[in-house]
């Protein structure tokens, strides 16, 4: 049985357009630690073989501390260590692959054709990204021997989807003959799944940049024989993006309704908190003041609806009625779109209360 650590989608020096310039310098750097928390990781799970499966940068620009960093985590890796450049890092005679002189434990793809590598007792095959497209499937044409090795691959693609980004159909997964297939490019864990007799997965990408990335983020270990693989999934993020309903129909305290609905972690979360439910506008200044400081990042978005009894209100013969009026229509015909209930509600306000409110 052969112990793999399987990861991939690091984007390294992502831009973290979504954070003040201060916090995206500390997210790229600590991007740049989930590294030695890899090579620890391969270390403390004494692993035959490391498969990075591309996009561990995020783009050909590379800052030199994230070369560096990546460079010194590969020489703390005590085992081979197989690279299947991607999309974002696709390998050319100008990329970071070939510019750098890497340790001989690491073994860089670097052509867009299959290439097969010998090890004792396996056969691993790769490839590379050329290009930011790639249009044909990564495993076209491979079927391997039956020859009693374990047979496995690294590659970057885009399974059940077609386009330009390594398409590949489960048919091909299950005519390859594989017995692990390490996948990336989709940045959520796959689970371990199967077509044919070939075991394959995504492991997702090991930390969270949005939130379209949100929950657990990390690595899988795979213990893979002829045959056979089974895979855990190890967390590896220093932060987590995370959103969170708060429904705060009939609540007599907003901020209270919407602390019972957040997670105990806050310190390391970057929360997007949706305020859903029914009553008054609520004073999203007043409620970050009070629950910012406990987060590494908070952003509130009021999803709120005006209570039922103030919509009775539309029957009123006066100028506020016929405003209702208008809104309820506008909100009936959209139940889904957050700018009528919006504009019902300050609406209503400024009606009622004058300008300044």
């Amino acid at each position: 049985m052969l112990k793999i650590i399987h990861a991939a989608d690091f984007h390294l020096d992502s831009p973290f357009a979504g954070l003040s310039p201060e916090r995206a310098v500390q997210r790229r750097g600590e991007q740049r630690e989930l590294l030695d928390r890899l090579a620890g990781l391969a270390r403390e799970q004494n692993a035959g073989l490391v498969l990075l499966a591309g996009d561990l940068l995020d783009s050909e620009h590379v800052y030199r501390e994230t070369a560096q960093a990546l460079r010194s985590a590969l020489v703390g890796i005590p085992c081979p260590v197989f690279i299947a450049p991607g999309n974002h890092d696709y390998y050319t005679d100008r990329s970071v692959w070939s510019a750098l002189d890497w340790p001989e434990n690491v073994h860089i793809f670097t052509s867009d054709r299959l290439e097969q590598v010998e090890l004792p007792g396996c056969t691993l095959w790769g490839r590379a990204f050329t290009g930011p497209r790639q249009a044909f499937c990564p495993l076209e044409g491979l079927s391997v021997p039956e020859d009693g090795k374990l047979h496995l691959a690294v590659l970057h693609g885009n399974v059940g989807q077609g386009g330009d980004y390594g398409p590949i159909s489960p048919m091909d997964i299950a005519a390859s003959g594989l017995d692990y297939l390490a996948l990336g490019h989709v940045h959520q864990t796959s689970g371990l799944r199967r077509e044919g007799n070939t075991f394959w997965a995504y492991p997702g990408c090991p930390e969270g940049r949005g939130f379209d990335e949100t929950g657990e983020k990390g690595v899988l270990c795979v213990e893979a024989e002829p045959g056979h693989a089974e895979a855990r999934f190890i967390p590896l993020a220093r932060r987590r993006y995370e959103v969170v309903q708060a429904d705060i129909t009939g609540a007599p305290d907003v901020l209270s309704a919407v602390r019972a609905a957040l997670p105990d972690d806050a310190e390391n979360l970057i929360c997007r908190v949706l305020l859903t439910g029914e009553g008054q506008p609520p004073d999203l200044a007043a409620l970050e003041r009070a629950l910012a400081p406990g987060f590494y990042g908070l952003t509130l978005l009021d999803r709120t609806r005006l209570p039922r009894n103030l919509w009775a209100r539309r029957e009123e013969d006066a100028l506020t009625g016929l405003f209702l009026r208008t809104m309820w229509e506008k909100c009936q015909a959209e139940p889904d779109n957050p700018l009528y209930q919006l504009a019902a509600r300050y609406g209503l306000a400024a009606l009622e209360g004058g300008e300044e409110t």
